[in-house]
Formats: C-alpha cells, structure tokens, sequence
C-alpha cells in the first residue's frame, strides 16, 4: 500500500479548512487545477470520495472527515519534527 503523499494531505487540509479550492490554491501559491487534482488523486489513490463539490460548496463525505483527523495530525507532526531538528541548522 502507498504512503500518502504530504503535499496532497496539505491540499486536502487547505480545502477543507478555507471551503474553497480556490481559496486553497491561492494560499498555497499553486492553481486551481493543481488542487483538484491532488484531491482526486488523493480520492482515487485511497478509492473513497473525500468531499462533496456542490457549486462552490465544499462537504466533508464520512471518509474524508477521518482523513482530515489524521491528516491535520500528521501535519503537525511533520512541523513539529522539523522544528525539533532546527537546533541542528547552522
């Protein structure tokens, strides 16, 4: 089984968290498209709808409320080791 990629994760964090793949686009300083495609790749990689796109409306499906716990906790684990290792940086 593949591992989830980190930037797709963000994506998908980024969307849910701003409702607007636009908004997720702008903040993450990549396209609109880019986005789209990280969470259908991200949905067809894990084989389960994440969200609901009605219009401009964004919904959380079931699995995709699961994946944004562990996504937004894998996240913060990942900063959290970066920080940790920071003292090592000259």
């Amino acid at each position: 089984m593949p591992i989830l990629d980190s930037r797709k994760l963000l994506a998908f964090v980024t969307v849910v968290r701003t409702e607007s793949f636009t908004l997720a686009a702008e903040e993450l300083h990549v396209t609109q498209s880019a986005v789209s495609h990280s969470i259908k790749s991200l949905e067809d990689e894990l084989q389960v709808r994440l969200v609901d796109r009605r219009g401009r409306k964004i919904r959380l499906t079931p699995p995709g409320r699961q994946l944004h716990t562990h996504a937004q906790r894998i996240l913060a684990d990942m900063q959290e080791a970066r920080a940790d290792l920071a003292h090592f940086v000259q």
